[in-house]
C-alpha cells in the first residue's frame, strides 16, 4: 500500500512539473497587491517553494524548519529591492529554472548529511535569483503592494511545503526517503523542462 501511495504521489508530481510551460514573468501585471499574490503560481516559482518547504522538513534539525522558509522569504526581500533599482544577471529566466533543478537534487539527497549552513545558502542564493526576477518587473509606483502580495503567496507556499513534508515523514515512515527522492527527482526533470524550453 505505501509503495503504490508512493508511485502515486511522485506520478502527480511529473504530471504537475511537466502540465505546461507557463514561465513566471510574462504575460502578468506588476502594479497591484492582487497581482502579486497571484505571481508565484508561476510553475517555476511555485515549484521552488513548496520544494524549500518540503526540504525544511526533511534536512534541517528537528524543530528548526522554518529556517528555510525564513532564509529564503529574507533573502528574496533583499533581491527584489536590487532587482528593482536595476540589478539583474544574465540568462535570469534559466538560472531560475535550474534552482528548480537544484532544489530537487536536495530532496534527493534530503538524508544524506548536508551542513546546515551550506543548506541554507543554496537556499538563499536560488530565492535571490527569483528575488530579482520579481523586483526587476516592478514598476516606479505600486512596489509596494506587489511585494506584500508576492511575498505572502511565498509563505503560503512554504507553508504548504512543510505540511507536505509532514505529511510524508507521518504517513510514508521508513518509506519517506523514498518519496522525497521521487519528488525531488521529478522536480528536477520539470526544472530541466522548463529550463529546455527557455533554451529552445
Amino acid at each position: 500500500m505505501q509503495s503504490k501511495n508512493i508511485r502515486r504521489a511522485t506520478a502527480a508530481v511529473l504530471l504537475a512539473g511537466l502540465a505546461g510551460a507557463a514561465q513566471a514573468h510574462t504575460g502578468h501585471g506588476t502594479h497591484s497587491l492582487m497581482e502579486g499574490l497571484v505571481h508565484p503560481f508561476g510553475l517555476d516559482h511555485l515549484l521552488a517553494m513548496v520544494a524549500v518547504g518540503v526540504w525544511s522538513v526533511s534536512a534541517l534539525p528537528k524543530g528548526k524548519a522554518w529556517w528555510g522558509p525564513a532564509t529564503f522569504l529574507a533573502a528574496l526581500v533583499v533581491s527584489a529591492a536590487l532587482g528593482a533599482a536595476g540589478v539583474t544577471v544574465p540568462y535570469l529566466e534559466h538560472a531560475i529554472s535550474l534552482s528548480v533543478v537544484l532544489f530537487g537534487l536536495m530532496l534527493v539527497f534530503a538524508n544524506k548529511a548536508m551542513p546546515v549552513a551550506l543548506g541554507l545558502g543554496l537556499v538563499a542564493a536560488a530565492s535571490s535569483l527569483h528575488g530579482l526576477a520579481h523586483g526587476s518587473e516592478t514598476p516606479e509606483t505600486g512596489f509596494a503592494g506587489y511585494a506584500a502580495g508576492f511575498l505572502l503567496t511565498t509563505a503560503a507556499l512554504h507553508i504548504g511545503g512543510v505540511l507536505v513534508g509532514l505529511g510524508v515523514r507521518r504517513t510514508l515512515a521508513e518509506r519517506a526517503g523514498w518519496a522525497l527522492g521521487g519528488f525531488g527527482a521529478a522536480l528536477s526533470v520539470a526544472g530541466v523542462y522548463l529550463f529546455g524550453q527557455l533554451a529552445a
